[in-house]
């Protein structure tokens, strides 16, 4: 073999090894930023995983997604975060201000947004305020305006403004610093506070908080801010009515209550002082509001009622004069803590009551309610409990009392 032939063979063979080194090189070059994308891809898909509830609509498949173009983000975000102020306003004095058709059509019943008696009679109203006055300003329902004193002052500097009305609940909120639990205040609220918050309710069974509402409720807590004085952010009217309008939408689809029909068969009727004592006897008194109410012994809050079949509401003369044709015991789960348990206790009630009246338990429609249909509605009690869940709105929480009320 000449040297010729013998360098031909040696570069061709460093000619192959090089060819390998650099396509190997090339290789791991190409393939360094695919990994690095393939890892952020990665960890975005595990960030996803982590949905947050929303105030949406519900989709397809029962869950809610965040459809609405005002959608509220329902979480346990503490609500002592508040944002930093923007366009702060500083005082001055011349500052201005599930299918199961025999129950659903029988017991399950969405409550309108405007109902033509008050939901909440004085004892439940007691009751929910004894609740709500541990509360703490909710940023995912209520319109918030957070105002900085420049010292820390009792609730005699808000003066009128404690007791002024706008159509929605407007609340005034007190601590003494960050680390402090929020205070309801009163005019009889003691202390300093150091932080003030107003707060307007967006939605209850009444609608909405219109713009007009917004507005008000914006100049009073201008007209507030310099007496005291301190400075405040106004929010976006606009986007505090557009949070309310997607708000009401969610409380209307969610807001179920269920009940319990004990009916006597034509041609009877019930006298109204035997179903009074009867009522009584099972734990009802007579509210002002037209209906008997069954309350918590150690809290108050009513749990369920008793109200006429007819649309007349009970009064003591009209028990003592006429007669009905049976009852209706209703069950509002948004505003019930445990609503599993007690419309099982409910159902034991009505199942006792008709036996002492000699009545039957029917549905709308004046079918008979036996025990499979009574399975199927304890079905749409939790599902209706599980919904409100679904959103972070535990049944008979400050939230719920504040959002299903009337």
């Amino acid at each position: 073999m000449s040297a010729l032939q013998l360098g031909l063979i040696i570069a061709g063979v460093l000619l192959g090894i090089g060819v390998i080194v650099y396509n190997h090189w090339q290789e791991r070059r190409l393939r360094a930023p695919a990994s690095r994308t393939a890892d952020a891809d990665a960890r975005a898909a595990k960030g996803a995983q982590r949905v947050e509830p929303t105030f949406g609509t519900r989709g397809p498949d029962g869950l809610r997604s965040p459809g609405d173009a005002a959608a509220f983000r329902v979480d346990n975000t503490p609500d002592d975060a508040f944002v930093p102020p923007v366009d702060v306003i500083e005082p001055s004095p011349g500052a201005a201000g599930a299918d199961a058709p025999r129950a659903d059509a029988a017991v399950v019943r969405n409550v309108a947004p405007v109902t033509g008696r008050s939901a909440v009679t004085p004892s439940s109203a007691r009751a929910a305020e004894g609740v709500r006055a541990a509360a703490a300003p909710d940023h995912e329902i209520e319109c918030l305006i957070p105002l900085s004193p420049a010292a820390p002052l009792g609730v005699a500097a808000i003066g009128p403004g404690l007791n002024a009305r706008v159509g929605k609940t407007f609340r005034w909120y007190g601590r003494n610093d960050a680390r402090s639990d929020w205070q309801l205040l009163t005019p009889t609220t003691p202390g300093l506070f150091a932080e003030i918050v107003a707060s307007l309710l967006l939605a209850d069974r009444n609608g909405p908080a219109s713009r007009g509402q917004l507005d008000t409720f914006v100049r009073h807590v201008a007209n507030v801010a310099p007496t005291l004085p301190a400075s405040f952010v106004p929010p976006d009217v606009a986007a505090e009515q557009a949070r309310a309008e997607a708000l009401d939408r969610l409380r209307a689809e969610l807001d179920v209550q269920i009940g319990i029909t004990v009916q006597k068969a034509d041609p009877g009727s019930i006298a109204g002082t035997r179903l009074r004592g009867v009522a009584e006897a099972a734990g009802f008194r007579l509210a002002p509001g037209g209906r008997f109410e069954l309350a918590h012994e150690e809290t108050g809050a009513v749990v369920y009622t008793l109200q006429n079949l007819r649309p007349d509401p009970f009064t003591a003369e009209s028990l003592r004069l006429t007669a009905t044709n049976g009852v209706v015991l209703l069950l509002d789960v948004a505003r019930t803590a445990e609503p599993l348990r007690t419309f099982d206790q409910m159902k034991l009630v009505a199942k006792r009551m008709a036996i002492t009246l000699g009545a039957e338990l029917v549905d709308d429609n004046h079918r008979p309610l036996d025990d499979a249909a009574f399975a199927l509605i304890r079905e749409q009690v939790d599902g209706a409990a599980e919904a409100l869940r679904s959103v972070h709105i535990e049944p008979g929480s400050p939230r719920a009392l504040a959002l299903f009320s009337a």
